[in-house]
């Protein structure tokens, strides 16, 4: 799977944990940055990768900041969009079924490394569902305002 990833200053230990992993794997990884410790700002990182995944450039994107929340906030500004915030595997594989979400956040101050992997592997091997959900997704694609 072709997939995004992207952390600020708080998440950067984590993003570069997750990527090794991501590669190991056999992802084709594209790493948005940060590439440091030194403070950057989360949408600088969170827009890029979100429009990587809105455009079809990647299939999904991984992004992680202190909380998961300003990610969070700035992937879900991008239309077609579906970030998720996930703190453990029953919500990974949730928004999957459910909501086909297509970048996972994660907390670089609250998921150890152990439970990204864990958290990553369900969330990347579930599939949407479709069914009913799919009339809820339009739904969130078809806002405009």
């Amino acid at each position: 799977m072709n997939i995004a990833v992207g952390s600020d200053h708080a998440g950067f230990q984590l993003k570069e944990q997750v990527k090794k992993y991501l590669e190991s794997q056999n992802h084709q990884v594209t790493d948005h940055g940060t590439f440091s410790e030194e403070s950057v700002d989360y949408p600088d990182i969170g827009f890029p990768v979100a429009r990587a995944v809105a455009s079809g450039e990647h299939e999904r994107g991984v992004l992680i900041c202190g909380t998961g929340q300003g990610m969070i906030m700035t992937a879900n500004r991008v239309r077609g969009v579906r970030a998720a915030l996930c703190f453990d595997e029953q919500a990974a594989r949730m928004t999957r079924k459910h909501n086909d979400s297509n970048v996972l956040v994660l907390s670089g101050w609250r998921v150890s490394p152990e439970d990204a992997v864990k958290i990553l592997d369900v969330w990347l091997l579930t599939e949407f569902e479709g069914g009913r959900h799919m009339r809820r997704i339009k739904k969130l694609d078809d806002v405009t305002s």
